[in-house]
């Protein structure tokens, strides 16, 4: 237990990893976070983006929505407002959100609010950039 800390991620949809892992980064509202064993206690929140689990060589990538993060000295917990495994993105879908949120923040008599619009914009692109990267890892 030394040498790893254990993850959970979790959503209103449920449990989508638990584990050991050799380090864990998330995307903190102020920025991204490395997160190694006997990191120092933090609560923080999340935006959209990419939380990547490092164990041994492999990495696993995983898109949260936002929400709230926990670390503990052998543990750490993402409580995401929404979240997926990265191979699990649609990028067709990703792609219509993007375009949808453009047309939202460019139509000043759109039903939906300039921020919400925004948050839209940046979930999606979030996704898009979690999907782009895991192209690249194949």
């Amino acid at each position: 237990m030394a040498n790893t800390i254990h993850l959970d991620i979790v959503s209103a949809e449920g449990e989508i990893f638990s584990g050991d892992a050799d380090m864990v980064f998330v995307p903190a509202s102020e920025g991204e976070i490395g997160i190694a064993p006997r990191h120092a206690p933090l609560l923080t929140t999340l935006k959209a983006g990419e939380v990547r689990v490092k164990t041994g060589n492999q990495e696993e990538s995983f898109y949260v929505g936002g929400g709230a993060l926990e670390i503990q000295p052998h543990r750490v917990t993402v409580l995401a407002d929404t979240a997926a495994r990265a191979h699990d993105l649609d990028e067709a879908a990703a792609l219509a959100a993007k375009q949808r949120a453009q047309e939202a923040m460019a139509d000043k008599g759109a039903s939906i609010s300039l921020a919400e619009a925004q948050a839209e914009l940046a979930r999606a692109m979030a996704q898009l950039r979690a999907i782009e990267r895991l192209r690249k890892k194949r």
